[in-house]
């Protein structure tokens, strides 16, 4: 079995070798629905999309250019597919005024109620954080990306995504101070 780099397996997905792009989705596919359920934090929707970017990235291989790295480019077109299903969600749901929180189904005791309680009102405080600053935030500190790789992945200077994410730390800091204190 061969063990092509991305560049090699990208060059020959382009020429319409599906064997090499079947290894591309097989290399990726856990990054792609990792990504998908960090901003859906749902497996029924992460799945959902995780499918759709396979589907787009089909059709969106040969415009690859090779500018960034091909995981950097993937991790963009899977925020734009997530970003697209939780977007159309959030507007169906306030369609029909109907936002409620899906509760946990996983059994707990006391020690781990109080955690979830606490990533609970993490989740909701990102969530409710500007667009740019929550994308900073989870791409940083939900992906483990350095600045400057999601810095790439959104599109700005390095210096920006810093901001983002120091800003987002204020907020999220405050936000929970505030929610502890009432």
């Amino acid at each position: 079995m061969r063990h092509d780099g991305d560049e090699t397996l990208v060059a020959r997905a382009r020429r319409g070798d599906e064997t090499a792009f079947a290894r591309l989705v097989e290399r990726h596919y856990r990054l792609i629905f990792r990504i998908a359920w960090r901003w859906s934090r749902d497996r029924s929707d992460a799945e959902d999309i995780a499918q759709d970017v396979c589907v787009k990235l089909a059709r969106a291989i040969a415009s690859f250019r090779g500018e960034a790295a091909f995981s950097t480019w993937l991790t963009r077109l899977t925020i734009n597919a997530a970003k697209d299903l939780v977007g159309a969600r959030a507007r169906r749901e306030r369609d029909v005024a109907a936002l409620a929180l899906v509760p946990d189904d996983r059994p707990a005791c006391e020690t781990t109620a109080e955690a979830e309680r606490e990533s609970s009102a993490l989740w909701r405080a990102v969530d409710a954080l500007p667009a740019r600053q929550r994308d900073a935030m989870l791409l940083v500190y939900a992906e483990g990306m350095k600045h400057a790789d999601a810095a790439r992945v959104l599109g700005c200077r390095e210096s920006t995504l810093s901001w983002h994410v120091h800003q987002a730390r204020k907020t999220l800091q405050r936000r929970l101070r505030d929610e502890r204190d009432e």
